[in-house]
């Protein structure tokens, strides 16, 4: 119980008790009186009572009032205390709950996006799958004929060939006729004049009426008959003369199954299909199947291109050894007529030009003691040029100069005395 609530029972308890007081005095003054028709003799002792009670009765509702103001102010200042925290925790919660709302509120925002994000993408969803339905229903009302399922395996073998790197025309023909007569729809080009064929036609008739089925009684007897069919489309393969060794084609012809679903349930529906094919030297293909053979057979056609320019290479390596040889030949024979050339020139720079220079030294010796002024000039004298570049070449030719110059430092009384 709060402390005003408890000071507000006290002081209706003490009123009350005091008017029960002041009842219970008056009361027996009226009973006292009524008994003996005259004033009791203690009148004035009630009286005195009732004014002793009276002045107590005021006294405790005066310091009851004291007491209740007091409690009053302090219940007033418990209670501005607590209306202040509650203002406070009140503002805390608004504060808290703006938060709240703009954070619902971007939530809603961002949900309404996303909303709207995921009906677009599933309007866009139903719109593919509406295309697809449609294209599925024209694919299926076009593979329900043979023609065009005959079309459509080719269109998805040239789709294959095209991603393979093969050109038509350089690594295939379509449509080329054999020896026999036979007709294969594709024929690859081999190195070394050899080819391989390959059939795109495959009985899917039966696998649409098993996917048409209704009954399970109905796709046992389309399975069946899908697969009966497959088998006689590999005898039939086999027995058309695809493979010819006179024509030179490989022991092998290709038999191109233009889906992986039907050729994954061929497979998984009679695995021994797979070891008779085999056997009657048939090939399955399916279009990841037929692209891993084309990579085989463009990467032997790329390894005998290498070879064979391989073996040009060498040719022309042999060839140019032969011309080196000859080359080497005829070079040695002209190093040694340069040797013969050689030791020729130097027999004549050597003795012969010794032999000169002697009889040119005796000549000189006679004119000077004869006398006789020369005849021509010093830089017109007979000079023996030397034909090698050589430094002793180069000596040879300076010692021929000095020995055809005049004598320097002869005696002039030599010339005089010869005279």
């Amino acid at each position: 119980m709060e402390p005003l609530e408890l000071v507000l029972v006290l002081f209706t308890a003490v009123v009350a008790a005091a008017v029960a007081a002041l009842v219970v005095v008056r009361a027996t003054r009226r009973s006292d009186g009524g008994v003996s028709g005259q004033p009791p003799s203690g009148a004035a002792g009630g009286d005195q009572a009732g004014a002793e009670l009276q002045r107590a009765v005021d006294t405790l509702v005066t310091v009851a009032g004291e007491q209740l103001d007091a409690r009053t102010r302090t219940g007033a200042a418990h209670l501005e205390a607590r209306k202040e925290l509650i203002d406070a925790e009140l503002e805390r919660m608004r504060a808290t709950l703006a938060e709240v709302t703009g954070l619902i509120q971007r939530i809603d925002a961002e949900r309404a996006g996303q909303l709207g994000q995921v009906s677009a993408q599933l309007e866009g969803v139903a719109r593919a799958h509406a295309e697809l339905g449609r294209t599925t229903a024209t694919l299926t009302q076009a593979l329900t004929n043979a023609q065009a399922r005959g079309q459509w395996g080719e269109r998805m073998a040239e789709d294959v060939l095209r991603a393979a790197g093969f050109v038509e025309g350089v690594n295939y023909r379509t449509q080329v006729t054999t020896r026999t007569g036979s007709r294969p729809d594709v024929t690859f080009l081999l190195p070394g004049d050899r080819v391989v064929h390959m059939d795109v036609k495959f009985p899917l008739a039966g696998y649409l009426e098993l996917l048409d089925a209704d009954t399970e009684v109905e796709r046992d007897r389309a399975r069946d008959g899908f697969l009966r069919a497959a088998r006689a489309r590999v005898r039939e393969l086999a027995q058309r003369g695809y493979i010819d060794e006179q024509d030179g084609t490989l022991d092998v012809v290709l038999l191109f199954i233009p889906n992986e679903q039907v050729h994954a349930f061929v497979h998984e529906q009679d695995p021994a299909l797979l070891d008779d094919a085999l056997a009657q030297r048939v090939v399955l293909c399916s279009p990841s199947t037929l692209f891993a053979v084309l990579a085989v057979l463009r990467q032997a056609v790329d390894s005998f291109a290498l070879e064979r320019a391989s073996d040009e290479i060498l040719q022309l390596l042999a060839g140019f050894a032969d011309q080196w040889a000859r080359f080497t030949d005829q070079l040695d024979k002209v190093g040694r007529g340069l040797e013969t050339t050689q030791r020729a020139y130097e027999s004549l720079a050597g003795t012969r030009r010794t032999q000169l220079e002697r009889q040119l030294d005796r000549v000189e010796e006679l004119r000077s003691q004869r006398g006789v002024a020369a005849l021509v000039g010093e830089d017109q004298r007979p000079r023996v040029v030397a034909l090698g570049g050589g430094d002793s070449d180069d000596g040879r030719s300076e010692a021929s100069a000095g020995s055809l110059a005049p004598k320097a430092g002869r005696p002039a009384e030599a010339v005089g005395n010869d005279g």
